[in-house]
């Protein structure tokens, strides 16, 4: 008979608890990258981010991980794909946007928060909303 060591088996017993947990978090549908489907999303993000945030128009990215939302009040909120769910900032005066090729490039002023880049289709209705502010 075959002696197998006992680390063996303590190791392909872990192993094998690892894969079935990996099996349960997709089962679950756990992690992933969410996406902003729609003007619906955009709205639940938005008001995750500030609560009371009532968007009256958005714009997503074709990627769907990133958007920006204007309320009643003319704010602007870019919301960005941080981990697992979305982060966003109300853009001030303070907020940078420039115009590339294919896309745009928001920078809220934060240095935390960092520049967004985002593939829409009305780049300049919100290139010239956002230098309004």
């Amino acid at each position: 008979m075959i002696e197998i060591p006992p680390m063996l088996i303590q190791t392909g017993g872990s192993l094998l608890a690892i894969f079935a947990l990996f099996l349960l978090a997709r089962w679950l549908k756990l992690g992933g990258k969410p996406v902003l489907a729609d003007h619906a999303a955009v709205q639940h993000a938005a008001n995750e981010v500030e609560d009371g945030f009532a968007t009256q128009r958005s714009a997503i990215a074709r990627a769907g991980d990133a958007a920006l939302a204007v309320d009643a009040a003319g704010r602007i909120m870019v919301i960005k794909r941080h981990g697992n769910h979305f982060s966003g900032r109300v853009l001030t005066p303070a907020a940078k946007v420039r115009e590339e090729v294919d896309a745009i490039v928001v920078d809220c002023g934060e240095a935390r928060f960092g520049p967004v880049r985002m593939s829409l289709d009305e780049t300049g209705y919100w290139v010239d909303a956002i230098n309004r502010l």
